[in-house]
């Protein structure tokens, strides 16, 4: 696309660099990889920045994160190869690495059998803290459609990953 100049969209370099990390984090945990997290990140900047003037002082953010949403669904829909998740993120400093690391990698793995909208879900719901009615309105279904992904979801979840409960407070495990 060249140089993106700010006289032709205005704040969107700003918007890249303060969001940035935010959207690639988002795009990791539904993708499972990172390499195709950053494909996705670039592809739905690439995609927003074409309708940039149009969003002004609006939403731009729910908007680069409903285009990756749906990108990844279209992207799973045409590849349907199953996915193996194999780079564990770097550790933070100061954690314990093999706790850490093998909670990663449990996780992972157990994010892996969730189909693409149930993993979708998932990520709405827990990582980016979305209510149902907002988890519907970036997957562009019903409330009625989350709720049951996120059942479902949670129930296998709960069958190949029981230990994941068990790392949680007692206070999320009825939630997890």
């Amino acid at each position: 696309m060249g140089d993106v100049g700010e006289d032709q969209y205005p704040g969107f370099r700003d918007f890249v660099a303060a969001r940035g990390p935010a959207l690639s984090r988002a795009a990791y945990l539904l993708t499972g990889d990172h390499h195709a997290a950053e494909d996705l990140v670039q592809s739905a900047l690439a995609r927003v920045l074409r309708h940039w003037r149009k969003l002004g002082d609006g939403d731009a953010e729910g908007y680069v994160r409903r285009t990756m949403y749906n990108l990844q669904m279209s992207w799973w829909r045409r590849r349907r190869v199953p996915e193996r998740l194999a780079a564990a993120p770097p550790e933070p400093p100061g954690s314990d690495p093999h706790r850490t690391t093998a909670l990663r990698m449990s996780l992972q793995r157990a994010l892996a059998v969730l189909s693409p909208r149930q993993r979708a879900v998932i990520v709405l719901r827990y990582y980016e803290d979305l209510t149902e009615a907002q988890a519907a309105d970036v997957l562009d279904c019903s409330v009625g459609a989350v709720k049951r992904h996120h059942h479902d979801a949670l129930a296998r979840l709960r069958a190949t990953a029981p230990h994941l409960v068990d790392e949680q407070t007692p206070a999320l495990r009825g939630r997890v």
